[in-house]
């Protein structure tokens, strides 16, 4: 018996956004929240009834407070916590851009996340934890943190669990050329590797989904998300042909996309865990994404547990 269903490491920061949907330079009020990649996914995980954890490291401030007491409120374990008195928690600040969505300010540098190292993962008790969640954000924090990231994933065969890594390509914290072969070395010891085929041409050349299996032959699962198109996923069993499924994504209107993503892989892998076939594990994800992009903020709440109904770019297909 595991004490975690999934454990989700990463970074989460405070984020402040203004009040009304204005330019940064123009808003006169701003809400104060919070939001990062693995914790949106601990978060949909949680609601969705899975035993989830999230570890990191937060200042000793009002903002590592904020963090990990409204992470707590949603369900999410964050006993593995560490709060750094020697740094603080990283700020980023949403720019409307109507109309295209927001820029992103982030203000990260020398945070108490990028502090992470293999060493706190001995704190973490892995042997409870049945599967772990991590995104190629993780590395390009720090050399401690690319550190962490390798461990966590070499790690997983000899310490009984699972890795789901998320790409997650982030130009604004490392070079492609820096971050092309370090996130393919590490998605390539992953359980379950997600990754956008934008994302994929701009670190590897990729023009298709075929492409990117070719380029990554090991993780059982590779989910590419084609954007507004489809998302595919390769599964590869020992002694079996690769079989590929493709489902259409869902017609919507955008309010904004940041965690759109998260909100795909939380989906895909509460369907995965839960045994789904892999139609019904994309069609959740897909639907999740869409969910998500209804809103401003990075997590929404109320998704539950079944796709919702939305309309499809076409007819699904699975092939073999």
């Amino acid at each position: 018996m595991t004490a975690i269903d999934v454990l989700c490491v990463g970074e989460t920061m405070a984020v402040v956004t203004p009040a009304k949907a204005e330019p940064l330079r123009e808003a006169e009020e701003c809400l104060l929240g919070f939001g990062g990649a693995e914790s949106n996914v601990a978060a949909h995980l949680a609601e969705f009834g899975y035993r989830a954890g999230w570890a990191s490291r937060l200042g000793e401030d009002p903002f590592g407070d904020r963090i990990a007491e409204g992470l707590a409120a949603r369900g999410v374990d964050v006993s593995r916590v560490v709060r750094d008195p020697a740094s603080s928690t990283g700020v980023y600040f949403k720019d409307p851009d109507l109309g295209h969505g927001a820029r992103t300010l982030y203000y990260r540098a020398g945070s108490a996340a990028s502090r992470m190292a293999p060493e706190d993962s001995r704190a973490w008790i892995l042997e409870q934890t049945g599967w772990i969640h991590t995104s190629g954000i993780n590395p390009a924090l720090s050399g401690s943190c690319s550190e962490l990231t390798e461990h966590l994933l070499s790690q997983a065969r000899s310490g009984g669990y699972k890795v789901s890594f998320d790409v997650n390509y982030r130009p604004a914290l490392w070079n492609v050329h820096v971050a092309a072969p370090r996130l393919l070395e590490l998605a390539s010891m992953a359980t379950v590797v997600l990754v956008g085929l934008d994302e994929a041409q701009t670190l590897w050349g990729c023009s298709t989904a075929e492409d990117v299996s070719v380029l990554l032959p090991a993780p059982r699962h590779l989910v590419i998300k084609d954007s507004a198109t489809e998302a595919v996923e390769f599964i590869r069993e020992p002694g079996k042909e690769e079989s590929v499924f493709r489902v259409p994504a869902h017609r919507v209107d955008v309010v904004e996309p940041v965690g759109a993503g998260d909100a795909f892989a939380a989906g895909y892998l509460a369907g995965l865990l839960r045994g789904d076939e892999p139609v019904e594990r994309l069609a959740l994800g897909h639907s999740f994404a869409a969910w998500t992009l209804g809103s401003r903020a990075d997590f929404r709440p109320g998704h539950g547990t079944k796709p919702r109904m939305y309309q499809p770019q076409e007819t699904p297909a699975a092939a073999t």
